[in-house]
């Protein structure tokens, strides 16, 4: 007998599950609540966003420069709920929510792949009821304190098409056997949109509508 094909969405999340990225905001809500006088130096958080080509170096810059060289478990924590509260009722785009519920309606399983760090992503995706998580990893210490340093890798561009193939293979998912439609907005996800049995453009911006153009895929607008 053969085993009915398991279904999957897969997400993006900056810019198209939300209508604004989430990094820098979150940066910002965390220096404002544990070390006002950091937010003084957002202007450097801009200097190390353009200087380091490598984006694992700069989200570890932008990182120790607004979080200092460590964050208690706790307040990382608490810190995510905080802001995942205010993202989820301001800035969730209205397709989003309607897409997410229409495919569990139609019994497909739900996954965000960001390159958001998990610490708290993962409050954001349990706001929106989703149970499957791919984002980057920060480092932690012995005592679990998040530090600057990134644990594994950023989850973006190809890395992130490993990280969903590593995810579906713990899942005990074989890819023969997985229908895989991918949303996105931008561009760099091109190797998980060329996985995806489906490719959606979800608020793509100019390079993504080019290419989706090209392919013949889906482009969709989930609202502001």
């Amino acid at each position: 007998m053969i085993a009915p094909r398991v279904r999957i969405s897969v997400y993006d999340l900056d810019r198209t599950i939300t209508s604004l990225p989430t990094w820098t905001p979150f940066l910002l809500h965390a220096a404002k609540a544990t070390a006002p006088w950091r937010l003084a130096l957002t202007p450097l958080v801009g200097i190390a966003a353009l200087s380091h080509r490598d984006r694992d170096r700069r989200k570890q810059a932008m990182h120790r420069l607004m979080l200092g060289a460590t964050l208690t478990g706790e307040m990382a924590a608490r810190l995510a709920e905080d802001f995942a509260e205010r993202l989820t009722r301001d800035h969730i785009r209205p397709g989003a929510r309607a897409q997410m519920a229409a495919d569990r309606a139609d019994g497909r399983r739900i996954v965000i792949a960001t390159a958001a760090h998990a610490f708290y992503a993962r409050a954001i995706a349990d706001r929106l009821g989703v149970v499957d998580l791919v984002a980057t990893q920060a480092r932690r210490n012995a005592a679990g304190d998040v530090t600057p340093l990134l644990d594994g890798p950023n989850c973006y561009g190809v890395a992130k098409r490993m990280m969903l193939e590593r995810w579906l293979a713990d899942a005990g998912i074989d890819r023969a056997n997985a229908q895989i439609r991918f949303h996105s907005d931008h561009v760099s996800d091109a190797p998980s949109f060329e996985w995806a049995d489906e490719a959606v453009a979800v608020n793509p911006h100019a390079r993504l509508r080019t290419v989706a153009v090209a392919r013949g895929w889906p482009i969709l607008d989930w609202g502001a």
